[in-house]
Formats: C-alpha cells, structure tokens, sequence
C-alpha cells in the first residue's frame, strides 16, 4: 500500500523544496551543514543525502539533524546491495527515533555498475526484483515485529526492530529512470526519486510512474548560479560521466539527446575525451545542468512543478571561482522560486 510522503504537506511550512547536499562534498563537512540551516530558514522542508565512495549517507543526515532539525531526512540513494534490509531499517529507524516530529525518507537504488565494481560487488541480474523483494523485505522489518523471511536475495531468521518508533514511520523513495523500474515505484513506493530528467521528460516518467500507482513524485533539479560560458566545461564533465553509464544514456536518448549521447560515447571510445566533451551540446546542459540568473532559474524550478513534479529538491552545483558563492545564490535562488 502507497502512503504519499509527506514532506510537502507539514502544517506551517512550505510544501514544497527539497535540497540535496550530494553535490556540495568539495565545500567539506562544516560548509555542508553551515548549507542545510540555510535552508532550513528560507523554508526548504527536506535535506537529501548521496551515497557511492564518499560520504556516508546517514551519518551526514545524522549530523544535519542535530544542525537543522525542522528538515526532513532523506538519502538519495543508498544503493540496495550495500545494505541488508534489517540494517537499513535499523539505520533508518534510529533517525527516525531521533527525529520522531520529522519525515525520514530512504532513498533506494541498485546502483550504477561502476560504483557496484568498487564496492566488490557485480551488478544485478535482476534488478526489478531485487528491489522488490528489498522493499518487501524492509518494510516488514520496519514493522517492529518478528521477521522470518526466504527469499531469491535474502534470508532472515526472527529479526525484530528494537528501537522503538510512534506512528511515524519511514518511508521508502525508489530511484527510477527506465519504465519497469518506473511502474515498479508507483506500485510498491510511497516515492520515486527523478534525476537527470530534462521538464519535457517529466511527463513520460509520471505516465509510467501512474501506470504502477500513485507515489509522490520528486526530483532533483540541477542548476547553478552563473554564465554558461564559464562552466559550460564543468557542466559537460558532469553529463559526460553519466552519459556513459547505460542507464542515464538511454534516458537521455528518450529525452531528446541521442545524438549527443551517442557522438560522446563514440569520442570517448577513441580516448578522445575533448572531443567527447565537446559532443555535449548547450542545448542538453540546458536542460539538464541548468546555469543561469536568479530569475531564470526560478523559471527553470518550476517548469519541473508544471510538469508534473511533486517535491523538487535543488541540486546546486558549485561550479565557478567562488563555489561557496555560487551555491548560496543557487539555493536562495530557488527558495524564491516557491515563496
């Protein structure tokens, strides 16, 4: 059963605005937390986490609870394969516990291979379901009763939660870009995270997401405070990385972008990393890795809103000489676009 997150309807506050925090590790520890109360004053309702090789992504949120709690908790994402489930209920919990008048969101994914391989782990054979069986699993877990489980992934024997929660519990967010895992997180989700979608695209996701059920719908939204030709470099860096992942390249082919997609993969298969730079076009960094004016990304924020988008949450990209700069005029930036 889908129970729509709510961290955009907390009485007193803003409905909407998340910030992720997965961007800003170059800012270091005290920036990040100096960051999240930030927000906190100028009304955001969540603070999301990253996790792949660096940060850990609870004991960040740990932190910004303690510096920032009017904020929702979310990871976004902890890959399901580094985890058991009884372990992310009981990491989840504990934030929970402590912050029992906020909504704590774990943010699941499989995961890009890369970042699997690091780990010593192989990517998933089936990674539909994994993840159902995962959120099958933690949910009962979550439950605070006795958890016998036999699954294809996992096995447990009498787990039972020992920390004690109220009525609020956590809730589960899937990352999602292709349809199965889409219809996957409108079925068994209470959300489903969107990241490197293009607005036009937005659409498409929401019509598969609602093609499964009825989970919130929320989305990172990339932008920077600043000129596009001066981090139009640091902009196609970014795409580039994800744009050879095969995940995120058939996504941004169905948003519009094969052609990019598929001159960059070819560059960067000839060692000609320039060249493969070069193949992301100004119209894609647009889309995606917005920089702009104040104004204009306002206007950039809440074209993701008319298209369907439920809770955005900023992803500011400190991009620029003054990266500490860039980011507090990026997130002010998109405070105003919601006042």
């Amino acid at each position: 059963m889908n129970t729509t997150a709510s961290a955009t309807s907390n009485p007193g506050r803003r409905p909407f605005t998340g910030l992720t925090v997965g961007s800003l590790g170059v800012l270091g520890p005290d920036a990040i937390i100096e960051v999240a109360q930030t927000a906190q004053a100028q009304g955001y309702s969540s603070v999301w986490t990253v996790e792949a090789t660096g940060t850990d992504a609870f004991s960040t949120l740990g932190a910004i609870s303690h510096a920032a709690p009017e904020l929702d908790l979310a990871t976004g994402i902890i890959p399901i394969q580094l985890r058991t489930p009884p372990l992310a209920a009981m990491t989840a919990a504990t934030l929970q516990w402590m912050r029992p008048d906020r909504d704590v969101l774990v943010g699941l994914g499989v995961s890009a291979p890369g970042i699997l391989r690091q780990h010593g782990e192989p990517p998933p054979d089936r990674p539909i379901a994994m993840m159902r069986e995962y959120v099958a699993l933690l949910r009962e877990c979550l439950s605070g009763e006795a958890v016998t489980f036999e699954g294809d992934f996992w096995q447990v024997r009498r787990f039972r939660l020992a920390v004690r929660l109220g009525d609020r519990r956590p809730k589960i967010v899937l990352a999602a870009l292709n349809p199965q895992m889409l219809r996957l997180a409108g079925e068994i989700a209470d959300g489903v995270l969107l990241n490197y979608v293009p607005a036009s695209h937005v659409p498409a996701a929401v019509a598969e997401v609602r093609a499964g059920g009825d989970a919130q719908i929320i989305c990172y939204i990339h932008a920077a405070a600043g000129e596009l030709e001066r981090s139009a470099r640091s902009a196609r860096r970014d795409l580039l990385n994800y744009v050879m992942a095969d995940g995120y390249a058939n996504a941004f082919r169905a948003a519009g972008f094969g052609d990019e997609v598929d001159e960059a993969r070819d560059r960067q298969s000839k060692r000609d990393r320039d060249g493969a730079l070069a193949a992301i076009s100004d119209e894609m960094i647009q889309a995606i890795d917005f920089i702009g004016t104040p104004a204009e990304i306002g206007d950039f924020a809440r074209a993701y809103v008319d298209a369907g988008v439920e809770h955005p949450v900023l992803m500011p990209l400190p991009w620029g000489d003054d990266r500490r700069a860039v980011t507090d005029a990026t997130v002010t930036a998109f405070a105003d676009a919601f006042a």
